[in-house]
């Protein structure tokens, strides 16, 4: 009896330890900052993904990831800073 206990709590734990992340907002330079586009992209499949690049407001490229849910509008769900390496491209 004292197995089971201890597996059981340890399930909860486990559970309490799951947490969603939370949405990322849109910043300028972002598809969706400032609501859907009007245009849906009605040809790609429901769930996939596709990624978006553009300099911020500080100069830093960002690269963000987006999935076309159900109902067609856009969902944010990765963003990347991609760091300048010194040096790199130059002649």
């Amino acid at each position: 009896m004292t197995k089971k206990l201890i597996i059981a709590a340890l399930g909860l734990m486990a559970l309490a330890a799951c947490t969603t992340a939370a949405p990322l907002d849109p910043i300028p330079g972002s598809i969706i900052y400032g609501g859907q586009p009007r245009t849906k992209l009605t040809k790609s499949p429901i769930g996939s993904t596709f990624s978006h690049g553009f300099t911020n407001d500080r100069g830093q490229h960002v690269v963000e990831t987006y999935r076309i849910a159900p109902n067609r509008d856009l969902e944010l769900i990765d963003r990347h800073i991609v760091q300048d390496i010194p040096g790199f491209g130059e002649d």
